[in-house]
């Protein structure tokens, strides 16, 4: 196993040592995409997208398809993860830090739709970001944005998004106010380090009223560069080139470069892989464990050549991969219980041996991954292998040895196998160290994310994207005031329905801070309380490997997994061929 990795590790060196070099030279090409026309990038998934309503999104692949066909007042750059501008063409902060005032762009338009009088897409207004924004602080059964963006945080949300319960409020959302048709002002509570970061999630997508009422929460039209078709025949989604798109290349080029985006959904990673060898997907993020060390040996060739066939990156994510505990329930309810079980895992052979080393290194601190610069996660104090110590914590909350321990269920979604292979392992794990019984159950993705708002198993498997980078948005999993009052009420993100004041102080003081150095400063000791309840079992840090076809170009790869194809086009043109001018003898 270890000269498995080792290999597989100098070949990952060599190979991404020798495609960043040649990526290098990317530029724009002279007209939209492939030959100066346009071009199909073919991409998988292996689930399904849940949702595409902005407000209702809590999954990435959700996620990944709205920020093509939504646009915001800001973005992320895609390659740093600044903040620049979108709808909003500049804006404005008052010294107090908490009023912020847009200029809204004059060329943005919705994409055309039969919803609008004359079916051709309109300008995007100030009022339709006060609409949005007013929706974004609704309550409805398919909101889970609100308390991930402008809950506690807007002037006005939390009363209005409250007051909400009784249908649409009398009053109007008082921190959004419309100056003129491309002018809009938002009002903080306190200052925020991190809204304009929220700002550009999908979350804070701007929509049309008239979408809204038309279509409802299955509306999937915005002023992206993209709008979207469902084939149902073919099982695939189509994204297809918006005519309306405002933005243009240094050029004066219309973006976006491609003409379609065609996504697959092929449930296995060693599916999608085949896949990409046969040329028939341009991508792949994540390579199947079982395959890596063939794939990277029998492939090596296609790396080397100039240009070469395929890039290759391994870069950590903004991400982490975790258990949750239901806490509501016994024996979970037990903190001892929940350390008992983090202590009994071994980490580090289910990163080694299950996921081949695609991962950034095993959770051993908190739940923020290692991917902001000034907050040391080493500081925090987690959960290292140590079954001795899980052993004496579980006859200390009442079951030595795992007598009269009940059997556990463990729902999870399979991740192209690569989550059933590791829950096996845990269950494997467990019963050896201390007894105890996981059964595990296999849903849907979708199955699993609305059980685990409503805790209907013992046990969840996750993980956490960052929807901004920042530690705050992962401390925002344990924060108390997200739980509803009633077990029938769905709890997103804090699925374990953790409950701490102390933290929730800390992390509001976090929130609060004026500098980055003050703000971490709460948050690492909020971090440290959260992980001494243990509500999660945190399991590693993602870091995976992305793999593209040379032919695309101008795609940016960053932590936060945040993808914009805007800006990218297939080139196609064969490379030339170099002629033998040696005499013949």
């Amino acid at each position: 196993m270890i000269r498995k990795a080792l290999l597989s590790c100098a070949i990952i060196t060599a190979i991404t040592a020798c495609n960043t070099a040649k990526q290098e030279g990317d530029s724009l090409p002279s007209g939209n995409g492939r030959s100066g026309k346009g071009g199909t990038l073919h991409l998988n998934e292996t689930e399904n997208y849940q949702t595409l309503y902005p407000f209702a999104i809590t999954d990435l692949i959700s996620a990944n398809i709205a920020n093509q066909i939504y646009e915001g007042l800001v973005k992320f750059d895609p390659k740093t993860l600044q903040v620049k501008p979108s709808l909003a063409e500049k804006w404005e902060v008052d010294e107090s830090g908490t009023t912020y005032t847009f200029t809204l762009r004059k060329d943005a338009k919705f994409q055309n739709d039969p919803c609008f009088t004359d079916s051709k897409g309109r300008n995007v207004t100030a009022a339709d970001v006060k609409y949005s924004f007013e929706l974004l602080c609704t309550q409805s059964s398919d909101n889970f944005a609100f308390t991930t963006s402008f809950k506690d945080r807007v002037l006005g949300a939390t009363k209005y998004y409250e007051a909400s319960a009784n249908g649409k409020p009398s009053m109007e959302l008082e921190g959004v106010k419309v100056i003129d048709d491309y002018t809009v002002q938002i009002k903080l509570e306190q200052p925020s380090l991190s809204f304009l970061e929220v700002l550009a999630s999908p979350s804070s997508s701007i929509v049309a009223k008239e979408a809204v009422e038309q279509y409802g929460n299955m509306m999937r039209l915005g002023s992206g560069p993209f709008r979207i078709l469902d084939n149902k025949k073919d099982n695939k989604v189509y994204l297809v080139r918006n005519e309306n798109y405002y933005r243009k290349d240094s050029t004066g080029k219309a973006l976006p470069y491609l003409d379609t985006i065609v996504i697959s959904f092929m449930p296995t990673k060693k599916a999608e892989l085949d896949a990409f060898i046969a040329d028939k997907i341009d991508m792949v993020f994540g390579l199947p464990s079982e395959s890596i060390n063939d794939f990277l040996t029998e492939q090596i060739a296609e790396f080397e050549k100039n240009p070469p066939k395929y890039i290759l990156e391994r870069s950590p994510d903004m991400a982490t991969q975790f258990y949750e505990f239901n806490t509501t329930k016994a024996p979970l309810n037990n903190a001892k219980v929940r350390q008992a079980i983090s202590y009994a895992i071994d980490r580090d052979k289910i990163v080694s041996d299950i996921l081949k080393n695609e991962a950034y290194g095993p959770g051993l601190s908190g739940v923020t991954p290692p991917s902001f610069k000034g907050y040391d996660i080493n500081r925090i104090v987690g959960y290292n292998y140590n079954p001795e110590r899980a052993k004496k914590l579980l006859a200390e909350a009442g079951y030595p040895g795992g007598k009269g321990f009940p059997t556990l269920k463990l729902e999870l979604n399979s991740g192209g196998s690569k989550h059933t292979n590791v829950a096996f392992e845990i269950q494997k794990q467990l019963l050896d160290q201390l007894n105890i019984n996981i059964e595990l159950e296999v849903v849907s993705l979708p199955k699993k994310l609305e059980d685990a708002k409503y805790g209907r198993a013992d046990i969840f498997r996750s993980g956490w994207v960052a929807d901004y980078p920042s530690p705050e948005n992962f401390l925002l999993l344990f924060y108390g005031k997200l739980v509803p009052p009633s077990l029938d009420q769905p709890s997103f993100p804090n699925v374990p329905r953790y409950k701490n004041p102390e933290f929730d102080k800390l992390y509001e003081q976090g929130k609060m801070a004026r500098t980055l150095e003050e703000s971490y400063k709460y948050y690492m000791e909020a971090e440290q309380l959260a992980m001494r309840d243990a509500p999660l079992l945190v399991l590693w840090y993602d870091e995976s490997y992305k793999l593209l076809q040379s032919r695309v170009k101008n795609f940016k790869i960053n932590p936060l997994n945040y993808r914009y194809f805007g800006e990218v086009y297939i080139d196609d043109t064969p490379a030339p061929v170099t002629q033998d001018t040696t005499a013949k003898k």
